[in-house]
């Protein structure tokens, strides 16, 4: 994956860029990159969905509006097509040359030599329906698996029969068999490795500081402040995925766990974990902690 580490890499790198010369702009923008690995029909096809916030902070910190005028994004695309391939293929080549990227059965040097004359395409509009469209959309896909059960017609011994739109012939939606190998083949490229970051933040949004830059933000706007995070609770987490409520006595099925404490087993005595002192780092195995829950009518 470290091909699409480059492609937001080169996504935040033409953003920011732009988003700093003053004739565009003049401050530092917020990006939200989303990457997405695959097409309807499984194929391999890694792309970057990036929601770029109108405007930016300048060195003051004050907001600083889009310049171009009527709904034109906020920059000219041609000037982000080149600003991209050129930041894209630099990497590429420096990857290469630090062999961060290894290909089997490509010549690499002919490949970057034919795509470097070739016309690279950037999508870049206003959202249509508003920010809340854009949000809902994208939102659909950030935490779901190439395909879901649904699109699924048919299993059989031998292939899998499932539908999909082609965007190619007017969004028309079809079905595609595959026999099982192939099927699998197509689902596993898209199970990012471990650890591989899929939603990223860039400028003004990027993590460090971010809660005190969004507060001033809010209030150099007079808009409401910004909501608290949202804590969910290891049985809504279970409650969400599983559908079982663990807070229901497994006995009488009728009353509420409460979780009280956690208790550890240190020399032979039940102690409260978080009272614990620690002396000399004893080794304390996961069979010794115990948890205190009360169960309420």
């Amino acid at each position: 994956m470290e091909k699409s580490g480059s492609k937001n890499e080169s996504a935040h790198y033409t953003l920011l860029t732009l988003g700093r010369d003053p004739k565009w702009l003049g401050g530092q923008l917020g990006i939200i990159s989303i990457l997405h690995t695959h097409e309807q029909d499984l194929s391999f096809h890694p792309h970057i969905h990036c929601i770029v916030s109108g405007g930016g902070i300048d060195k003051d910190g004050n907001w600083q509006n889009n310049k171009r005028a009527g709904d034109s994004f906020l920059f000219p695309r041609r000037v982000m097509e080149k600003i991209y391939k050129a930041y894209f293929l630099r990497r590429t080549m420096e990857m290469l040359g630090d062999g961060d990227l290894l290909f089997d059965g490509i010549d690499v040097a002919t490949a970057i030599e034919a795509v470097r004359y070739k016309k690279w395409n950037v999508n870049a509009k206003a959202p249509f329906a508003g920010p809340a469209q854009i949000i809902e959309y994208l939102g659909r896909y950030t935490h779901k698996v190439a395909i879901t059960a649904h699109r699924i017609k048919e299993i059989n011994d031998q292939t899998i029969t499932f539908k999909y739109k082609d965007y190619a012939d007017k969004s028309k939606v079809k079905e595609m068999t595959l026999s099982h190998a192939e099927f699998a083949r197509r689902f596993e490229q898209h199970i990012l490795p471990h650890r591989y970051v899929k939603i990223r933040h860039a400028g003004y949004l990027s993590h460090r500081g971010k809660s005190a830059r969004l507060e001033r933000l809010h209030q150099q706007m007079n808009l409401p402040p910004p909501m608290p995070k949202v804590v969910i609770s290891t049985a809504q987490r279970v409650l969400i995925k599983t559908g079982v409520d663990i807070t229901i006595c497994p006995v009488c099925k009728r009353g509420k766990l409460i979780f009280e404490r956690t208790m550890v087993m240190y020399n032979g005595i039940l102690r409260d974990i978080t009272i614990h002192h620690n002396r000399g780092s004893p080794r304390i195995s996961t069979h010794q902690i115990t948890h205190q829950i009360t169960l309420s009518e």
